[in-house]
Order: C-alpha cells, then sequence, then structure tokens
C-alpha cells in the first residue's frame, strides 16, 4: 500500500480562503502547523487530514464549502492522475483511469462497479479510521461530477447518490447534483447512467496521454510491488463488503494467485485469510454503526455473516460490547 502521506494543495488552500475559510484557524482546531500553508509541497497522513476536514466542519458554517470545492475541477486540475483523467477519449476511460491511478497521489481506493444500466464510483480512504468527513465526501462527489461534465461538455443526469450517513436535509446536494439521494448506504457512491459512459470528451488529448501514461504506469509497477499482500487482501475484501460472503477463492482469482499460493503467502506473513476477514470486517463494521442507521440485521449482512448471532458473537470477541451497545456509546 503507498505511504500514509497525502498532499495538501497550496492552489486548495487559496481556494479555500477565497471561499470564507478561516484556513489558519481551521489548522489551528486541527492541532496542524499554520507552516503547512507556507511549504511548497504541504503532506499530511490520513489522519491529519480527516482532522483537518473535521475541523473544517466545526468552524465552517457554509454546508456548501466541500459541494463549492469539488467544483473547482470544471476549472484547476491537482494532480496527473486527475489531468490524465480529463484528456482521456470518453467518461467510461477517465474513470478507469482514476480507478487505476488514483491511489499513486494519496492512499484513497477508487472503485468502479459496472451494471446493466449504470455504472458507481465509489472512493475509500484506505488507512482511514472512522467514517469520511461529510464535507469531505461532498467535495469528492462534486469534483468528480464536475471532471465528467467538463470532460463531456454536457449536463449529465446521474442516477442517485448514495450516502454512508444518517438521513439529513438534502437541499443542497438534489440541487447540485440534480438526483436521488439514498442515505444509510453502506459505501458512499455516485451512480451514472451506464449508457453516459460512452459520451467523448472534449478535453480529449492523445499526446498529453502518450506522455502521461508510461509515468503512470511505470509508478503502479513500483508500487504494487512494494504493496505487503496483507493490505492487497484487505483492499479486494473491503471493496466487497456489500453483502454475501467473499471467498477466499474469489479473493485469490482478484489477486490472480491460486487459493492455495494464497493460503501459504499470508502465512509466511504471519496472518491468515481469517484474521485479515475479520480485522475487516470489524473496521467496516465500526463505520456503519457510528455514521448510519443500518441495524444491525442490514450490517451483519453487508458483511457477509449468515446469521445476526454470527455477528453479535464476534463484535462482542472484538470491542467487548454488543454492536447495539457499541452504537448507543459511540453516537451518545
Amino acid at each position: 500500500m503507498r505511504a500514509d502521506q497525502i498532499p495538501l494543495s497550496r492552489g486548495a488552500f487559496t481556494r479555500m480562503t477565497a471561499l470564507g475559510l478561516d484556513v489558519p484557524a481551521v489548522l489551528t482546531h486541527a492541532g496542524l502547523s499554520l507552516e503547512l500553508m507556507s511549504v511548497a509541497r504541504p503532506v499530511v497522513t490520513t489522519a491529519q487530514f480527516f482532522a483537518f476536514w473535521h475541523a473544517v466542519e466545526a468552524i465552517c458554517t457554509d454546508p456548501s464549502l466541500g459541494l463549492r470545492l469539488g467544483d473547482g475541477t470544471r476549472t484547476e486540475v491537482y494532480d496527473m492522475v486527475t489531468a490524465a483523467a480529463l484528456h482521456s477519449g470518453n467518461l467510461g476511460d477517465a474513470l478507469e483511469k482514476l480507478a487505476r491511478y488514483k491511489r499513486l497521489t494519496c492512499p484513497e481506493d477508487v472503485v468502479v462497479e459496472l451494471g446493466r444500466d449504470e455504472a458507481a464510483v465509489s472512493m475509500r480512504w484506505m488507512l482511514a479510521e472512522g467514517h469520511t468527513p461529510r464535507l469531505l465526501v461532498d467535495a469528492m462527489f462534486a469534483s468528480n461530477f464536475a471532471l465528467a461534465e467538463r470532460g463531456t461538455g454536457r449536463s449529465l443526469h446521474l442516477r442517485r447518490l448514495e450516502l454512508t450517513r444518517r438521513p439529513a436535509e438534502g437541499t443542497l446536494l438534489a440541487a447540485h447534483f440534480r438526483c436521488e439521494l439514498r442515505f444509510n448506504a453502506p459505501q458512499d457512491r455516485i451512480v451514472y447512467q451506464r449508457a453516459d459512459l460512452e459520451l467523448p470528451f472534449v478535453t480529449h488529448d492523445d499526446g498529453h496521454l502518450s506522455h502521461v501514461l508510461p509515468v503512470l504506469e511505470d509508478s503502479l509497477r513500483e508500487q504494487t510491488a512494494a504493496t505487503p499482500l496483507r493490505d492487497k487482501v484487505w483492499n479486494v475484501l473491503a471493496r466487497g463488503m456489500r453483502g454475501g460472503h467473499l471467498r477466499m477463492a474469489q479473493v485469490a482469482d482478484a489477486l490472480h494467485l491460486s487459493s492455495r499460493t494464497l493460503q501459504r503467502r499470508l502465512g509466511d506473513a504471519g496472518t491468515s485469510y481469517q484474521q485479515v476477514l475479520d480485522q475487516v470486517r470489524h473496521h467496516v463494521a465500526r463505520r456503519l454503526l457510528d455514521a448510519t442507521d443500518l441495524d444491525t440485521g442490514e450490517i451483519a449482512f453487508l458483511l457477509g455473516f449468515e446469521e445476526l448471532n454470527s455477528f453479535n458473537r464476534a463484535f462482542r470477541q472484538w470491542e467487548g460490547a454488543t454492536p447495539a451497545r457499541w452504537r448507543q456509546a459511540a453516537t451518545g
């Protein structure tokens, strides 16, 4: 897995200030150094990045800030991966590039799931504890949507937005994305019309891609070779926590390994498939219990438990309390 480093764009700081955010106050509230505003390439950990966004939510009185920040992608591009996506041939190619290369710029996992009539894009911070700050989710989706509309040169009609948060007033989101909102979702996802993936990009530039893609591919090979197998298994499992139980054979196939080889190599690393599965289930269970109103039966299903009692027993072993009691304590 990529090192726990997230670049903070100085351009983003400037844009936040222009939108009325007191960035020094946010940094101070988050326990971060004010020097981040002056260094050439400011970098923070995932925990610090989340602390920054939680501080934004605590200080900012503008609930549209995340949307307005993300919408900046209509005119600005802050990293090589987003630039490569913008210069793709069509929307489908652009989303594929984001999914393939995004983790090169920060430990963020972008996944595109294709259905018969829709294409869902989810974004997950691989090294995060707890749920993603609300305004950060808004900014990520607004940026993705802005890229899609900037590239196609069209006003797109999304199918829906799925949000891992409790039901809330959605007027701003509905007005911005012009689509159905679904709260208490197992994952944060922006869902496009499948047919829109074929829309050509007016920003297509093969010359730019011919220079950028070899660099990205070399970096991806280096990162993949350096990523521990346990982290690769974790990522596959975390993406699949949407109901049903991912078998070891399925995970091995996703990693282009045999089940026997996967089992042996995990053993050599001092762990096992079951141990990693339990860790992922524990992590996702805490996030869903804390951020949503999904009942424990629904969460058990999403985590692949066949019975609610099995989930209750496992959670009690992890936390020393039932899921219901843990949620009550966590949410006050």
